[in-house]
């Protein structure tokens, strides 16, 4: 099925946007938008967890955006979730309560994953040019800064430095002086320093800004005469002095300048200017395009069935050299296995399978490791490697998936209990593994599972089991695995 409507919400470290576009013959257009500005960054104490205060008013924000998104379908919504709720020791607590208040799942995406989705809401924002482009996104909590080309980023970073957590850090009671402006930009410089080497030697022809940020020093620049719209090195020069002139966040009067982008403003005019200085950047525009919109452009390949998550899988396939006819017999079984324990139909349902089919695909990637415990090197490599498309969630479920594919299960008494349908699809893929041991083209005989009142039950055509007893030998092992976890799982021939 094809939707005309699609959302996205971005829940940033200084402010949540959610914005709504209309499909018309594969482009996006603005229906409408909605912004709160929270600073989630600010509620950060110093061990790292949300205060009580900035939850409340977070929470506060999302039933409001709740109230335009009533009635979508969810499969034509999408939340993301950036640095702050990276890094918050209490995000999933928090995350619970924020996903109740809003009435949709919320995915926390890394750095990188955040750095793809805003150099595609960039681009696709601008005319297409031949040439490489940088862009550069200060956030709240994070700065992305990534170079492409055309529709395709090259180089992708996110900086653990935004203009909420820098002016926090640094000008934390609003006051501004030369020592603290020198420090503020000479950590900044540091972050930018070790990424410099690289992206000068990839190059750019075109400088680009993007989010709240760029667009505030952009107006304050121009409003003043620095330049005719985008943002200068002069300009932010300019800025520097207007903050020691004033010496006080309160006393900060530009013309151009927000009010409420007040609160942050030296952070970002701080990491900018480290920006400018370590990239040697004169000049840059700013673009409309942010985060936000580079969800909805990948949420419409996700619900038009174009999936950047496919092209990962394919990517890792290569590079892992996975034995494919291996993974084709595992993957036709384990999906027919499901199947009988799960016979609906849907978009859960064909989400659910879309995880199988990939787990299948990638089950063996631990192989190029080392043969022993390979199922443990698979489900480390699908937990912290960069894959495009995937939230953390995303890949913690299916790194959790192919961890289960052997072994003990007492390592996921803990994962089954938070989400029952993972159990479902890992005996689905263990009995796969199992029945595919040999690594041969099989006749299998017929078989049933179901599920029982304590666990499940598979039924296995009379007279296989006697001329494969490597098979019900591992199945015993299935039925004293499954028990250790307090799950029922039996089996038994018949006609």
């Amino acid at each position: 099925m094809e939707y005309n409507t699609l959302a996205a919400v971005d829940l940033g470290s200084n402010s949540f946007h959610l914005e709504i576009g209309r499909v018309v013959d594969q482009q996006i257009y603005p229906l409408d938008s909605l912004k709160e500005t929270v600073r989630l960054g600010a509620g950060l104490t110093d061990d790292k967890k949300l205060d009580a205060t900035i939850q409340e008013k977070a929470i506060t924000a999302l039933k409001r955006f709740r109230e335009r998104l009533a009635g979508m379908p969810p499969e034509t919504v999408r939340v993301v979730g950036t640095n702050t709720l990276r890094v918050a020791k209490n995000s999933k607590e928090f995350l619970a309560r924020a996903e109740g208040a809003l009435g949709f799942p919320i995915e926390v995406i890394s750095g990188r994953e955040e750095a793809r989705l805003i150099y595609s809401g960039v681009v696709h924002s601008l005319p297409l040019s031949g040439q490489n482009r940088l862009v550069v996104d200060i956030g709240g909590g994070s700065t992305e800064l990534i170079i492409g080309h055309k529709l395709r980023p090259i180089v992708m970073e996110s900086l653990y430095m935004g203009c909420v957590s820098y002016t926090r850090r640094y000008f934390p009671d609003g006051k501004v002086d030369k020592k603290l402006l020198k420090a503020a930009e000479l950590a900044a410089r540091e972050q930018v320093q070790a990424i410099v080497a690289r992206y000068q030697k990839t190059g750019w022809k075109e400088a680009v800004g993007s989010s709240g940020t760029a667009r505030a020093l952009a107006e304050a620049i121009r409003e003043n005469g620095h330049s005719s719209g985008g943002i200068t090195d002069t300009g932010l020069a300019f800025l520097r002095e207007e903050l020691l002139k004033a010496g006080d966040m309160k006393k900060l009067s530009i013309p151009g300048l927000r009010e409420e982008r007040v609160p942050v403003f030296p952070g970002g005019v701080v990491i900018m200017s480290a920006v400018f200085a370590e990239l040697e950047l004169e000049e840059m525009r700013v673009a409309d395009g942010a985060l936000r919109q580079g969800v909805l452009w990948d949420l419409l390949g996700r619900v038009h069935h174009r999936d950047i998550r496919e092209v990962t899988i394919e990517q890792f396939v290569k590079r892992y050299h996975t034995d494919q006819t291996q993974a084709q017999r595992v993957g036709h079984l384990a999906r027919a296995l499901y199947k009988q324990l799960d016979p609906h139909e849907g978009e859960a349902e064909f989400r659910k399978l879309s995880f199988l089919s990939w787990a299948v695909e990638l089950h063996e990637i631990g192989l190029t490791i080392s043969q022993a415990g390979y199922h443990k090197h698979s489900a480390y490599v699908l937990a912290y490697a960069d894959m495009p498309g995937f939230s953390r969630q995303e890949q913690g479920w299916l790194s959790n998936l192919v961890l289960a594919q052997r072994g003990s299960l007492g390592k996921m008494r803990s994962p089954f209990e938070d989400d029952p349908d993972l159990q479902d699809l890992a005996l689905a893929l263990r009995l796969a593994v199992i029945f595919h041991r040999s690594r041969r083209t099989l006749k299998l005989p017929k078989m049933k599972l179901e599920h029982s009142p304590k666990g499940y039950r598979l039924e296995v055509e009379r007279g296989w089991l006697e001329h494969n007893t490597l098979v019900v030998h591992a199945l015993q092992g299935e039925h004293d695995e499954w028990g250790s976890i307090g799950v029922s799982f039996e089996f038994s021939e018949k006609e």
